[in-house]
């Protein structure tokens, strides 16, 4: 079977929470990321822990610093044994460039890619911070300057994960926050999607949390929601 396209995003305080949800999955069954509040609570030790238990851990810590700072702080993520670490695009092409020539080198690299705007975030609170155009139009700005420092992919909406799709093809990935099972509160998101609908539209990567960290049932809960991709045997979905 493949490895199913869900992160489950381990948005805890506590990071013995966050442990126990996982002793309950199966890493079969999704990925797990590992952001700011629960990484400074927790450290590098659980993200160890996850890594030496078999987990791929997305560490979701958005560097965007000078680019020495950031290449060094790719290696240190590597060190932990992630599968994804990430970047803030919006560093520019020398910090994006850095970070790439960080990892390319090492044994096992992680995959490396760059936040683009916010899922949070939309026209009127681009205007609000100086950033010009249209969410997508910023999108596309940032997902150039991604591709041409030959990074892994980005992180963004999966409004614009399609059009990201058709124009460098299949390998860049496309990771998705703002997923929200049918049903499920929008929360602090602007542009969400269904996992189902995310996909289809050109997602690679669905990252999802509180659906799932805060169901009464976490595990049905994430069995529902990889029910409903029905990703099959080549990797495409079940329509």
């Amino acid at each position: 079977m493949p490895q199913q396209p869900v992160i489950v995003a381990l948005d805890f305080a506590d990071p013995r929470d966050a442990r126990a949800l996982v002793e309950r999955l199966a890493p079969g069954d999704c990925r797990l990321k590992v952001g700011k509040e629960l990484f400074v609570r927790g450290g590098p030790e659980l993200v160890e822990g996850f890594t030496r238990a078999g987990w791929e851990v997305f560490l979701d810590l958005k560097f965007h610093d000078i680019p020495n700072t950031v290449a060094a702080a790719c290696r240190a993520a590597a060190d932990l044994g992630v599968w994804m670490v990430n970047v803030h695009a919006l560093g520019g092409p020398a910090m994006l460039a850095a970070a790439r020539e960080a990892v390319a080198g090492l044994a096992r690299p992680p995959l490396l890619t760059a936040v683009t705007v916010l899922t949070s975030h939309d026209d009127a609170t681009l205007r609000q911070i100086g950033v010009a155009g249209s969410t997508a139009e910023a999108v596309a700005r940032l997902a150039d300057l991604a591709h041409a420092a030959g990074l892994d992919g980005v992180v963004c909406s999966a409004r614009e994960a399609g059009l990201l799709k058709e124009h460098y093809g299949d390998a860049f990935r496309r990771v998705t926050p703002g997923i929200r099972p049918a049903g499920s509160a929008r929360d602090d998101q602007q542009r969400v999607l269904t996992p189902r609908a995310a996909l289809a539209a050109g997602a690679s990567d669905l990252v999802i949390g509180r659906p799932v960290t805060r169901a009464v049932d976490p595990v049905a809960a994430l069995a529902a929601v990889n029910s409903e991709i029905q990703v099959t045997g080549d990797g495409a979905i079940d329509q």
